[in-house]
């Protein structure tokens, strides 16, 4: 085992080779054995990297397992450092259950299911039903268990968007996000619990107000602006007229909108008067609409909408939660489609918590934005000097510039990892 120290704190480094069914080989993954003699295969050198997805689906087509060689960093804070240092404290510290890929495969249906039923749900408001408690609760217990296991299948699943279901797929989104900020903040699962419905239902007062003014590309004009601020009391009204909704959720409908400096509607109240899930949902709400397309504005990149909350907070939104917010998305989000210094264009695969900045990459567009062989870079070895500075990140695109399109590459199988 190899271990780096630093006065803040330490990473510990070990490396082992572990037997993988090929269900669940990534890109990135360096292959050392098979299961069968290498000149059965294709196969030219004898271990080898996964650099694209080809690589991967042909290994799947002559093996049934094979054998990795797995670096596993871990941090280790230096609060963790001092064992029984008599430190205590209430906040949760939550350990993945599952690893990325078991919990991918079983967040599909999750999330699937979650889709229909938020869309479900939507349609019946609008059709002036109330709300089905039993099956908004059912949704958001199932999307916190998945969260619970491992965060990560769920998050990379809110960047997969239809423009044309935006307020069920944003209310969807809007619930995994805060559940999974809830479990960064270290809240017990009850309050995950309610923490999500929240989410889930925070907009549904959107469904009284009229779909022309819902869907208009242009600027709103007062009286239509006034229509769609009322949705905030349609909200209220509407949660506090279905049977077992709680009232975190029904404050968090009427009260999302409002700002810690008293310039928010419908009711202008200050701090004080604001909710802590009201606070974490004006976060989660702001980020996921400024990060999707939407009929009257273009989605910009996580960079941006994160610079946006951070230059808010204090007047619009609450400090402390932005900054834990911005700390959970990261710099990079795994999922990130980004422009490099040389002009090359790559996915983001997952973080690197000694170095934010320096994730590691899947490079897909070359300098003239032309399709290339997939390959898997570590930015961390422009910081020990075997990769050019050319290969740093230079800006975050928006889903689709280049025809880079995350949905296409996650139907091909490409994973994402948020550890």
């Amino acid at each position: 085992m190899k271990k780096v120290k630093t006065t803040a704190g330490h990473f510990a480094e070990q490396t082992q080779r572990i037997k993988l069914h090929v269900s669940e080989l990534r890109i990135g993954m360096y292959v050392s054995e098979l299961d069968r003699p290498w000149l059965e295969t294709p196969f030219l050198i004898q271990g080898f990297v996964l650099e694209t997805i080809d690589d991967v689906t042909t290994m799947a087509e002559y093996c049934e397992h094979v054998w990795v060689d797995a670096v596993q960093e871990t941090w280790v804070p230096p609060e963790e450092r001092k064992i029984g240092s008599g430190k205590s404290s209430s906040k949760l510290r939550y350990i993945n259950k599952v690893s990325a890929s078991d919990e991918h495969r079983q967040s599909l249906g999750v999330h699937r299911e979650a889709r229909r039923l938020t869309k479900n749900l939507m349609d019946e408001a609008r059709l002036g039903a109330a709300i089905n408690t039993e099956q908004a609760k059912s949704t958001v217990k199932n999307c916190v268990s998945s969260i619970l296991r491992n965060p990560d299948a769920m998050l990379w699943m809110t960047k997969m968007r239809d423009k044309d279901e935006y307020t069920s797929e944003h209310c969807l989104n809007v619930c995994v996000l805060a559940i999974a900020f809830g479990r960064h903040l270290g809240m017990e699962e009850e309050g995950l619990q309610h923490l999500g419905l929240c989410g889930l239902l925070h907009d549904v007062g959107k469904m009284r107000v009229p779909l022309e003014v819902i869907n208009k590309p242009s600027r709103l004009t007062d009286e239509e602006f006034k229509a769609m601020k009322a949705h905030a009391i349609h909200g209220r009204n509407l949660l506090m007229s279905s049977p077992g909704v709680p009232h975190s959720a029904v404050d968090v409908a009427y009260s999302h909108h409002e700002r810690l400096d008293g310039g928010g509607y419908p009711r202008g109240l200050k701090a004080s008067g604001i909710s802590d899930n009201a606070r974490i949902i004006a976060i989660v709400d702001a980020y996921d609409a400024m990060t999707a397309e939407r009929c009257y504005a273009q989605a910009i990149p996580s960079t941006e909408a994160l610079k946006e909350i951070l230059d808010c907070s204090g007047e619009q939104f609450d400090v402390r939660l932005a900054e834990q917010f911005i700390e959970m998305v990261g710099v990079y989000p795994p999922g990130s489609i980004v422009e490099l210094v040389n002009g090359c264009v790559a996915i983001v695969l997952n973080n690197n918590y000694r170095y934010r900045h320096l994730p590691r990459i899947l490079v897909v567009r070359n300098p003239s934005k032309r399709a290339v062989k997939e390959k898997v870079f570590n930015l961390n070895d422009v910081e020990r000097g075997d990769l050019s500075p050319g290969w740093l990140i230079q800006r975050v695109l928006i889903d689709g510039t280049h025809d880079v399109k995350l949905k296409d590459y996650q139907e091909r199988g490409l994973q994402i990892s948020f550890d």
